[in-house]
């Protein structure tokens, strides 16, 4: 079995492939194309967001990818600005429309905070009333699991204050260099599972002569090695390409990190983002 055919279960009983195509920063009119390549490969897990604006094509992909729409697991977000009950469902109606997809697979709520506020002030009614609504849309069907990206523990204690479902998933930033243990290990303890996006750090784990030495040990290349890292951490792993040669090469980790090396790649610290340091989400802010 391949990295491809394995699956999590989520604390709901919905099983979701291990490894998924992250689309950000892929246009619109480009995501069907990398959606049907990815299928082709055999990936089965495609993660989008509102805040892509790529929602049409990503449902265009999966529509004419000529796979079964069950055998396919499909995430979206709802925007990061959108901070009370109304507007959410409002907003989870609008993606299933332009996704144009019978129902969604994950939905999150993309960031505790808009993204013009990242990290900054309280919006703890205002996640509790997108949480209500995403809640109350999984109840009628018209999502399978739902869950947050970016949120803290605290962000997360503030949810399941008055939730009636425990996020199944928490999308987090973690890489090699930037492992949140203490993060991770309260999301285990409440059954919440990781998805890691840009496990390759935006590129920049390749300047690493550290990481390029171990894997050249294991006779793989550094995306390679650095997806194995997160998914041996027991997270999703959605590293982004519309490149069908990088989709193919990001699948070919069936290989095994040592217990030592793990142990170094979890102490690893100090990214340097480069020119996406501009994000929010890679600032520290």
């Amino acid at each position: 079995m391949t990295v491809l055919e394995e699956t999590y279960t989520l604390s709901n009983g919905v099983e979701i492939p291990r490894l998924g195509l992250g689309t950000w920063f892929i246009d619109d009119d480009k995501a069907a194309d990398a959606v049907r390549a990815a299928v082709q490969i055999g990936y089965r897990n495609v993660d989008t967001a509102q805040a892509y604006g790529n929602e049409r094509g990503v449902g265009e992909g999966v529509r004419t990818s000529g796979v079964p729409r069950e055998e396919l697991f499909v995430s979206t977000k709802l925007a990061a600005e959108i901070k009370d009950y109304d507007r959410a469902l409002a907003a989870i109606d609008g993606s299933l429309v332009k996704l144009d997809l019978d129902r969604i697979d994950l939905m999150l709520i993309h960031s505790p905070q808009p993204w013009d506020d990242f990290r900054g002030g309280d919006y703890a009614q205002g996640n509790r009333e997108a949480w209500r609504a995403l809640e109350d849309a999984h109840q009628a069907g018209k999502i399978r699991a739902i869950g947050v990206s970016n949120f803290q523990q605290h962000d997360l204690e503030n949810v399941l204050q008055g939730a009636t479902v425990v996020p199944h998933v928490n999308q987090l930033l973690v890489h090699a260099g930037n492992t949140p243990a203490e993060l991770l290990a309260y999301c285990e303890s409440k059954q919440i599972l990781v998805e890691a996006y840009s496990p390759i750090a935006h590129g920049a784990m390749l300047k690493n002569a550290g990481i390029r030495v171990m894997a050249e040990k294991y006779g793989v290349s550094v995306p390679q090695l650095c997806i194995r890292y997160t998914l041996q951490l027991g997270t999703v792993s959605l590293p982004k390409t519309a490149n069908p040669e990088h989709m193919r090469s990001n699948a070919d980790v069936d290989f095994e990190i040592s217990d030592a090396d793990m142990d170094a790649l979890r102490g690893l610290r100090d990214v340097d983002y480069g020119d996406h340091s501009a994000f929010p989400v890679f600032s520290g802010k």
